[in-house]
């Protein structure tokens, strides 16, 4: 069990690693991953299954302790996300499956991941680790109303098909999981350690099969999906973190919003998109998934480093 602890952890810490790699080398040699497609789905229920095992009293105890952040910021994430990727793809010339992709992937609820960057970042993470929990929750309802919203101008949009398959991917693997961890207690802890090796294996799956499918669409237009999914990020990371700021939030929780905000569970993304809309849809969420993998944790370094000086200024004014 050690031995798996450690080559879990060891996976986990090098996650971005991995989907770059894997990202690569399905461009690269699309035929070798494009057999993973039909299991995008039981995929990720796998990785929300595992979410559901890792979650804890503690974490809906500080939805109750502190509502008012935890509202901030799952209403930042199902509001400032959706507005940019409308206004990306409303701005930026992108075919209709490529808009429809960007915004699915800015509806979606924050990844996991976020919890880990606003870890490293010195952050709030217990903030970080309720709103991706609530976000969650809340993403068979609100995820379908704002794609029918944003997305039907550039292709048909039916709320009700995303919100049964939100609700088979993402809600009951999550609730089956709790279920689990209540019956079993330790024994399913002990489970939980191996979560990073699992969830590696299946996010970094997914992001293969979604660009071995697509690989000749990407060679053809992948700078421009890049760019957008770039922009997407560090704007969403930039207004998230102003908009903590406006709401007095202290630091560590302001560091906690930006990095919730700017990272999506762009899993669900790439999984929504090949069910309903194209596999090209499924593009923009499968660059997401490398792009804030890089991202990320440059922000969050960004992030202690300005702790860590605020820290050594205060020490040399109270000396």
């Amino acid at each position: 069990m050690k031995t798996l602890e450690k080559i879990s952890g060891f996976m986990g810490s090098t996650f971005a690693v991995w989907v770059i790699l894997f990202a690569v080398l399905s461009f690269i040699f699309p035929s070798g991953f494009t057999w993973i497609a039909p299991y995008i789905v039981p995929l990720l229920g796998i990785i929300m299954f595992g979410m559901g095992l890792s979650l804890s009293k503690d974490d809906f105890k500080e939805v109750a302790r502190r509502p008012k952040d935890v509202g901030i910021g799952v209403a930042a994430q199902f509001v400032i996300m959706p507005l940019l990727a409308f206004a990306l793809a409303m701005l930026l010339p992108v075919s209709n499956e490529v808009a429809a992709g960007v915004i699915l992937v800015g509806c979606c609820p924050g990844g996991t991941s976020s919890n880990v960057m606003t870890y490293l970042s010195k952050g709030d993470t217990a903030l970080s680790v309720a709103i991706t929990a609530v976000s969650t929750l809340l993403a068979p309802l609100v995820t379908p109303v704002l794609v029918l919203l944003f997305a039907s101008e550039w292709m048909p949009v039916s709320a009700g098909s995303l919100f049964f398959s939100i609700v088979k991917i993402v809600l009951i693997p999550i609730l089956l999981g709790l279920l689990v961890k209540w019956m079993f207690g330790s024994k399913a802890e002990a489970g939980v350690k191996a979560l990073p090796l699992v969830s590696v294996i299946a996010i970094v799956a997914i992001v293969a099969a979604v660009v071995g499918v697509n690989q000749e669409k990407i060679a053809e237009t992948g700078a421009l999906i890049f760019a957008i999914v770039v922009l997407h990020n560090v704007l969403g990371y930039g207004v998230g973190y102003g908009l903590g700021k406006l709401f007095g939030m202290e630091a560590p929780k302001q560091r906690a919003v930006s990095i919730e905000v700017g990272m999506q569970n762009s899993g669900l993304g790439a999984t929504l998109a090949t069910t309903h809309f194209s596999p090209l849809a499924a593009v923009p969420s499968a660059i997401f998934s490398v792009w804030h993998n890089i991202s990320g944790p440059i922000l969050a370094t960004i992030f202690r480093k300005q702790k860590e000086q605020e820290e050594s200024e205060a020490e040399q004014i109270s000396a």
